[in-house]
C-alpha cells in the first residue's frame, strides 16, 4: 500500500479518510491500513498531547465523513462517496422500514430506530433509556452502524461533580439520513453486488499486497 501520509492531527485525519475512502481506526488484519498504523507513537496516550482519540471525536462531529463501527464491527471512517456504496451493499437496497416489513429486522433494532426518529440524536445512555432496550443493546448498536442505518453524530465527555470532564467521551448517535440527507440511499440505483465490487476494487487499489479474504472481511 502506498503510504498517503502520517496522521498528526484532526485535519490530517479527515484528509486521510477522504483520500482513502475507507479507513479503519484500529489495526484490522491488513498491515499498515488503519489510523492506528498511520499515527506516530508519540501521539498515543501522551500526557497533555491530543491524539487520535480526541481527533476522531472532532472529525466525527464535523460529518465530512462517516464515523461508526463499520469494519468487522470495529470503528472507522468512510468518505461520503464510499459511504453511499457501503450503505447500498450492507442494506441490500432496503430502507429500515422495508427491512422491518419483510421480517428481516430485530425488534430491538426497531425500538432504537424509533427512538432516534422521535427524539433525534441521543447520547448512548439516553438512547438506551429512550429505546427501552437493555439486553443486547450494544449488539444492536453495532449491527445498525454496520448496516449504515445509524452513525456517530457527536461525542460528549462525562463530568464529575465539579464540572470537570473525564473519560474517553460518550458517543451520540443519529439516523444516517439525519446526518447525511439522501446520501445513504444515493447508490440504490446499483445492485448491492455492484457496490460490493466497487468497494473491493478500492481496497485492492489501496492494499495490493493484502490477502483477498482480509479485504472482503472489511466489507462484509
Amino acid at each position: 500500500m502506498a503510504m498517503i501520509r502520517q496522521i498528526d492531527g484532526v485535519e490530517a485525519l479527515e484528509a486521510a479518510a477522504e483520500e482513502y475512502g475507507l479507513l479503519p481506526f484500529f489495526c484490522c488484519g491488513v498491515p499498515g491500513y488503519s489510523v492506528e498504523d498511520l499515527t506516530p507513537a508519540r501521539f498515543w496516550f501522551a500526557d497533555g498531547v491530543e491524539g487520535p482519540w480526541e481527533w476522531r471525536m472532532e472529525a466525527a462531529r464535523r460529518h465530512n465523513s462517516a464515523y461508526a463501527k463499520l469494519f468487522a464491527g470495529k470503528a472507522g471512517f468512510c468518505s461520503r462517496e464510499y459511504y453511499a456504496e457501503l450503505a447500498n451493499y450492507r442494506r441490500g437496497g432496503y430502507d429500515f422500514d422495508a427491512r422491518w416489513e419483510d421480517g428481516l429486522a430485530n425488534h430491538r433494532d426497531r425500538q432504537i430506530i424509533d427512538a432516534l426518529n422521535k427524539y433525534g440524536p441521543l447520547l448512548t445512555r439516553e438512547l438506551k433509556r429512550a429505546a427501552g432496550v437493555e439486553k443486547g443493546f450494544e449488539t444492536c448498536l453495532t449491527r445498525l452502524q454496520m448496516q449504515c442505518y445509524i452513525t456517530v453524530y457527536d461525542f460528549e465527555y462525562l463530568r464529575n461533580r465539579h464540572g470537570v470532564p473525564y473519560g474517553w467521551g460518550m458517543a451520540g448517535y443519529a439516523l444516517s439520513e439525519s446526518v447525511f440527507g439522501d446520501l445513504p440511499r444515493s447508490a440504490y440505483f446499483r445492485k448491492p453486488s455492484e457496490s460490493f465490487a466497487l468497494l473491493l476494487k478500492r481496497l485492492r487499489e489501496l492494499n495490493p499486497a493484502a490477502g483477498e479474504k482480509a479485504l472482503i472481511r472489511l466489507i462484509k
